[in-house]
């Protein structure tokens, strides 16, 4: 259960790190901003169609009497648009940082240089092909992310448990991929490619689940993604130096040869007699 604090923690540090580089903040805005006028197009958009599409979808209930039809498709309009809100939020950080790549980028090496002294990991890759990387693994995850929600989906018709148990296990599954999508900026500059990252994540589910679960609480409200993503994209950073047991600026070994036992450097021997 301590991993769970800890995955919080590297999220209050990130957003700490952003709040206290206002450059970095201020690039770091631009691509939320940016995917989140077209998400507010694409939810309106299917606020104002889910009915219909649920009656097209549903001839053979036309013959129900009052008030059973409403209801019946008044609960699959609901869980079409909570579907499509869940799919936003999962997707939301996907293309954010698809959009924003060169930004994010450019944030996480800031980070690494910052907690290094001055080393940043490259992947050698040129922008397009790193793009490419990107939106590659991006559709492999939100396919993964489509079966699940089809499935919690499914289940939420389930008494009970569909209102109760399936939402829970809906954020965590959320979380998981969140913070997949926000370590990936990090890990693909180090050559990590998708299997190996997921394997990582999942040797430490708690931690992922500490980081990525509150995250997505807070993606439910988009306005509050755009804010939070420079701050995301920072913490993960920090996760995966932590993870992959990369020492900071701090660690730097000293000379054995001219330390003592107390890790300081002894004074000058004093000139023989």
């Amino acid at each position: 259960m301590r991993d769970l604090g800890a995955g919080f923690g590297y999220l209050v540090k990130g957003q700490r790190w952003a709040a206290g580089h206002g450059r970095s903040l201020g690039v770091g805005l631009l691509p939320g901003i940016i995917t989140l006028v077209l998400y507010v197009g694409a939810l309106v958009g299917l606020a104002y169609g889910a009915d219909d599409f649920v009656g097209w979808a549903t001839p053979f209930a036309d013959d129900w009497s009052s008030p059973w039809l409403g209801l019946f498709r008044g609960c699959l309009t609901a869980l079409v648009f909570a579907l499509g809100l869940f799919l936003a939020v999962i997707s939301f950080t996907a293309v954010t940082l698809l959009v924003g790549q060169p930004f994010y980028e450019k944030l996480s090496a800031d980070v690494d240089r910052a907690e290094s002294g001055g080393a940043a990991p490259e992947s050698g890759l040129s922008l397009g092909r790193e793009l490419w990387i990107s939106a590659r693994d991006s559709l492999r995850i939100l396919v993964r992310v489509a079966c699940y929600g089809v499935l919690l989906f499914a289940l939420g018709f389930v008494p009970v448990i569909g209102q109760s148990v399936i939402p829970a296990i809906g954020f965590c599954v959320t979380g998981f991929f969140l913070t997949e999508e926000l370590t990936a900026v990090a890990l693909q500059r180090r050559g990590m490619e998708l299997r190996p990252r997921l394997a990582l994540l999942r040797s430490r589910r708690l931690l992922t689940l500490g980081f990525g679960v509150p995250l997505a609480v807070a993606f439910v409200v988009p306005l509050v993604a755009v804010f939070l993503m420079p701050g995301a994209v920072a913490g993960a950073t920090l996760m995966v130096r932590d993870l992959l047991d990369e020492p900071d600026a701090d660690d730097a070994p000293r000379n054995p040869d001219t330390a003592n036992g107390d890790g300081d450097t002894p004074a000058p021997a004093p000139p023989a007699l």
